[in-house]
């Protein structure tokens, strides 16, 4: 089997990589090296035997030769996490995947499999449990509300605090952020695609995923990341909100063998999946873990400030994708060993967390907490 992995020089994408060489594939990756990831280059870890073209997924010459002969596309190239671009949100990850699309239509090429690298972030709140109404799914939490220090999840019919629960693949989708809103674009384009000309295509949402090789010059995404360059460089984690939120973390290797698992069986296509770890952790468990792996410990920080559109609690339901042989093998705290050995090898582990946070105040990313005297 032939497979392009777009974005294969990325944490998630590198991982699929891997994994193909490992059964057997042949491998093409298309990756553009974004500066903000790839501060250096290209990474070593992008395998000589696979076939590695540096190009811009927007660029549809090099998108059209990079789908040459290729029999499944596992697609994650993406521009990510809590940047302040707009446009560019919308040019590399919507008009990136319907080009994509475009051209294997148009080529009629021998592609025999989509599988598109979609997210959580695609769900405004995760499920939620009312005492009085029982399952509930609750909308975005109001900014107002946010910014009146009110970080609870409510019951949209009573107004009640709601406890979370398990988010399965039925849940509303709206998209609350740019980014959430051009992976609703990336997985709906490519599912109706697929349908439309009868090539299998899966969506698979990912939650929250770390791992080896998640960038430490990129500031704008991975707490996991985003925490151990701050106490490498003896800086204080910082938390929005209260640091009570809860993610489900999922080690990067077990988002690979699920994009293995979509490729190889045909019981998921044409569907969205949830992929994730199936627990929850809060924020301030994984400062806790981490700062005790190092063996650094200082006190994080809570300003009162918080992100608008933020999701406060998800739990992703993982039964559907359990149901065809998939099950999380990596636990929070052996992975978060893994990535601090790996990260411990790293030569330049700055800290460029203050500075992107400068950035995102001034772009009304981060705000701040109203209080009254």
């Amino acid at each position: 089997m032939r497979a392009l992995v777009t974005g294969g020089a990325g944490l998630i994408g590198s991982h699929i990589a891997d994994l193909l060489l490992l059964e057997g594939w042949q491998v093409r990756i298309l990756d553009n090296l974004e500066p903000q990831t790839h501060r250096k280059g290209k990474p070593a870890w992008i395998p000589q035997s696979a076939d590695f073209i540096e190009a811009d997924i927007r660029d549809r010459s090099a998108v059209t030769a990079a789908l040459r002969d290729i029999d499944v596309v596992f697609h994650d190239a993406i521009y990510g996490g809590y940047m302040p671009e707009i446009a560019k949100f919308v040019h590399v990850n919507s008009f990136g995947t319907a080009q994509m699309l475009e051209i294997i239509r148009d080529e009629n090429l021998p592609v025999k499999k989509v599988i598109v690298a979609s997210s959580q972030a695609v769900y405004s709140e995760g499920a939620a449990n009312c005492r009085q109404h029982g399952v509930v799914f609750p909308s975005v939490r109001p900014a107002q509300q946010l910014r009146s220090g009110d970080f609870a999840v409510h019951c949209p019919h009573c107004g009640a605090e709601t406890t979370s629960v398990p988010t399965g693949e039925g849940a509303p989708i709206r998209g609350e952020s740019v980014y959430a809103i051009t992976k609703i674009d990336q997985e709906r384009l490519v599912l109706i695609w697929g349908q439309q000309i009868g090539i299998p295509t899966v969506a698979l949402r990912y939650s929250c995923t770390y791992g080896p090789r998640q960038s430490v010059f990129n500031p704008y995404t991975g707490v996991i990341a985003i925490f151990c360059t701050r106490l490498l460089n003896d800086q204080s984690p910082v938390f929005y909100e209260d640091g009570f939120q809860t993610r489900d973390l999922c080690f990067v290797e077990d988002i690979a063998r699920a994009n293995l698992l979509a490729a190889t069986c045909d019981t998921l296509d044409g569907q969205a999946v949830n992929v994730g770890s199936g627990k929850a952790a809060t924020i301030r468990e994984v400062a806790r873990i981490i700062s005790e792996a190092l063996n650094i410990h200082i006190e994080p920080i809570t300003r009162g400030e918080f992100r608008p559109g933020e999701i406060r609690h998800l739990i992703s339901d993982i039964t559907r994708i359990r149901a065809v042989g998939f099950s999380p093998e990596v636990d929070l705290e052996a992975g978060i060993g893994r990535y601090l050995d790996w990260i411990r090898a790293q030569a330049d582990v700055r800290d460029y967390f203050a500075t992107a946070e400068t950035l995102l105040r001034s772009k009304g990313i981060v705000r701040q907490v109203q209080t009254t005297v």
